[in-house]
């Protein structure tokens, strides 16, 4: 049975290689994890937004661990193109995901994606590497037709978290969907915004993808 007491988490602060750059993150590991959650920021955001922290704890709280951190380094970050490098991006979170199967915390554990905004696609686009065997990916107001070209070889299965008030995003989720082969599903909270900012709708959208993981991690 699925717990979502507090659990003891260690939390480590570290520097993860991605091909020739280095970049910060935090390892967050509770008591008896189960499963690792590797979270793909979207633009303008990094590892210190504190609704991907909220998240990252709430899913700690349930047994799995997670990994935040930053896709770009501090320079790269105010080049507007690199935020929609797809294939920059996501062959980092390909990097990284090899480098924390190595970490001996971590190491037994499978893995699933959290993916937001522009994130969503560099988690998918890693998530055709068949040698990560990536079990999970989830999105949270996220823009999986960004990587279009790749979405016919996603795998793993997929669940694409979208607001209500969203209605742009959740026409592209609606139609990537379509694209992948995947199993997949579109979840519409009612009443979130594109951010989630609104009272209970990021908790709603934790719960979900909290319990895709539980089925598939």
């Amino acid at each position: 049975m699925l717990r979502t007491d507090h659990r003891p988490v260690a939390r480590h602060d570290i520097d993860v290689p991605a091909g020739s750059v280095r970049l910060p993150g935090t390892l967050s590991v509770p008591a008896e994890a189960f499963g690792l959650v590797v979270f793909a920021h979207g633009s303008g955001s990094s590892r210190n937004s504190p609704r991907s922290r909220w998240i990252a704890e709430f899913l700690n709280d349930a047994g799995f661990a997670s990994l935040l951190f930053d896709l770009l380094t501090t320079g790269e970050q105010g080049a507007r193109s690199n935020v929609f490098d797809v294939e920059l991006l996501g062959g980092r979170l390909a990097d990284t995901t090899r480098w924390v199967a190595e970490q001996d915390e971590v190491r037994e554990l499978p893995v699933g994606y959290f993916g937001a905004s522009t994130g969503t696609a560099a988690a998918l686009w890693a998530a055709t590497d068949r040698s990560l065997d990536v079990r999970a990916v989830a999105s949270r107001g996220g823009r999986p037709d960004l990587a279009a070209a790749r979405l016919h070889d996603v795998v793993a299965p997929t669940l694409l978290i979208v607001g209500g008030r969203d209605p742009d995003v959740l026409t592209l989720n609606w139609q990537a969907a379509r694209q992948l082969r995947a199993e997949c599903g579109v979840v519409v909270v009612p009443g979130a915004t594109h951010l989630f900012e609104e009272p209970g709708t990021l908790r709603a959208a934790a719960g979900l993808a909290r319990d895709w993981f539980a089925r598939h991690l």
